[in-house]
């Protein structure tokens, strides 16, 4: 099996500033266009194919940049040494069909309507949910739900501690989709319900439940996002393949628990409700119409604080890159035009 081969996608403590240096070049084909953007260690080479926008080239980087900031602020770097990103302009408006793929280190197409507005990549989220999937090793078929679900799950709470969301909009957005990922009638288990829900729903609900639990086990001190950049320090990203056990087990180490392995051991083989009513009550949120109010007397309100808590104030072994860029060269029309 080629590392990371099968592609995953969405259809619809030192202080270390994230230095960012973009050029451009026209590549083959002649119409388009190739920019470099460097965050910390790691290339990213953004290729934007020939096409009528309407948004500009600077525009388009600056979402690419917005991205990669949000996914290095939460794992303390950038996930891989070298990624390929492909924008496709296509019909329309809107972002659309994210593909992610660990073979030549990393590669990423995403297609993006020619009528797209800034302000529409500005408050994507889909961009960023690709580049989570460059975090976490590749995984055979039965375990895909938890590369989505990982992806979903992270991707809000890494755009918040880059100061690209708010906390309301999160867990308001949560709170309408997360009853997505319970067992329907004749669920037989994560490893075994490969339904739309379940895959990416599913899979976050298992993300949350883990993040709530091992924040309660270490006092709010550790938390799923600790176990995770365990993970990909240990070398655990998209261009390797690992058993899933083995995520597990070295997260587990990176938490001081037995969180992940003991929940992968219910939830694999047999259906799993969730309350999720009792979980937002203590965490201290309440449905309010299509929003939600936030309680800090609630008895787990330091635990949902410590969620999505800025990077800077957490403790890891990764460091901390913190979301400032300086941009260095020069950017080139080339052969695009926004229309």
């Amino acid at each position: 099996m080629i590392p990371g081969a099968r592609a995953r996608g969405f259809a619809k403590s030192g202080i270390l500033c994230a230095l960012l240096f973009v050029f451009t070049r026209v590549s083959a084909p002649a119409n388009d266009m190739t920019s470099t953007l460097l965050i910390g260690g790691s290339k990213i080479d953004v290729t934007i194919e020939s096409g009528q926008m309407k948004v500009s080239q600077a525009e388009l980087m600056q979402w690419v940049k917005s991205a990669a900031e949000a996914v290095a602020s939460y794992y303390g770097r950038y996930p891989v040494p070298h990624v390929r990103i492909y924008i496709i302009p296509v019909d329309g408006s809107g972002i659309r069909h994210g593909q992610t793929f660990g073979y030549e280190g990393g590669l990423i197409k995403i297609r993006v309507g020619g009528q797209t507005p800034a302000a529409e990549l500005a408050n994507d989220w889909m961009l960023t949910h690709e580049m989570v999937h460059l975090s976490f090793p590749s995984m055979s078929d039965e375990h895909h739900w938890i590369e989505e679900g990982i992806a979903v799950y992270v991707e809000p709470i890494a755009r918040i501690q880059a100061k690209q969301m708010n906390v309301e909009q999160m867990w308001s957005d949560l709170v309408r989709d997360m009853p997505k990922g319970q067992p329907q009638t004749g669920d037989k288990g994560l490893d075994h319900t490969h339904t739309w829900g379940r895959t990416y729903w599913g899979g976050a609900l298992f993300c949350f439940v883990a993040d709530v639990e091992i924040r309660k086990q270490t006092h709010n001190k550790k938390g799923l996002q600790d176990a995770l950049r365990g993970i990909l320090d240990a070398g655990g990203d998209i261009t390797h393949d690992w058993e899933l056990s083995e995520a597990w087990r070295i997260g587990d180490r990176a938490t001081g628990t037995t969180v992940l392995s003991g929940m992968y051991a219910k939830w694999k083989d047999q259906p799993v409700e969730v309350d999720l009513a009792s979980m937002w009550k203590d965490l201290g949120i309440t449905p309010d119409g299509k929003s939600v109010r936030v309680t800090d007397g609630a008895p787990l309100a330091a635990v949902r604080r410590g969620i999505t808590a800025p990077n800077a104030l957490k403790e890891s072994s990764s460091q901390t890159i913190y979301p400032s860029a300086v941009f260095a060269g020069r950017t080139v029309a080339g052969s695009r035009r926004a229309m």
